[in-house]
């Protein structure tokens, strides 16, 4: 009986709105990979500040090593003798990404990406559309909406800032059902 050659490169992608677990979901999944001993490497884009250097720390305060980039491109340069690639944040990276993830995982490599699907204006962000269409596997993730207690799927946005990247956690940001969050974005463009 002949065993048929089982390809492994595929991209799975965690996305959601702040405070969904999506880091944590990313870091349940390297820690079966770990558990399976295969090889894997996260990173994380230099932009995220909010974390300790070589870390990804989920809001549970689970963590795992991370190392930091500016570049997609440089996952290329550090992924050697691995088998599993984890990327964290991605919606900060820039549409190469894609070309990225898309090249590992035709070589084989299971590719996990976790980011916020939406931008604090209930827009697509980033490279994350387009990694969405491209991946085999698209887990959505949802927080608890502060105001109704429903399922909330957008990152609204409490600060003035208009800049589309400002790195934040509860102070500047809060997890929305879809009717509360048109009903402040509203308010907001009076």
């Amino acid at each position: 009986m002949n065993k048929k050659h089982e390809f492994k490169g595929r991209i799975e992608v965690v996305c959601g709105s702040m405070f969904s677990g999506k880091t944590e979901e990313l870091i349940k999944r390297i820690k079966k990979v770990e558990l399976s001993g295969q090889r894997y490497k996260v990173f994380r884009p230099k932009i995220d500040s909010r974390n300790p250097n070589n870390k990804i720390i989920s809001h549970a305060k689970n963590e795992v090593m991370a190392s930091i980039i500016s570049n997609p491109k440089e996952i290329l340069n550090n992924c050697k003798d691995v088998d599993v690639i984890g990327i964290d944040e991605a919606q900060f990276f820039d549409q190469s990404l894609i070309q990225v993830c898309n090249s590992l995982a035709n070589n084989g490599l299971r590719i996990i990406v976790a980011g916020l699907d939406m931008d604090y204006e209930g827009n697509p962000f980033g490279p994350m559309p387009d990694l969405m269409a491209c991946a085999e596997d698209v887990k959505k993730v949802h927080a608890i909406c502060v105001e109704t207690g429903n399922p909330a799927g957008y990152s609204f946005r409490k600060e003035k800032n208009k800049d589309l990247v400002l790195i934040g956690e509860k102070k500047e940001y809060e997890p929305l059902s879809r009717e509360i969050f048109i009903k402040k974005m509203s308010k907001k463009i009076l």
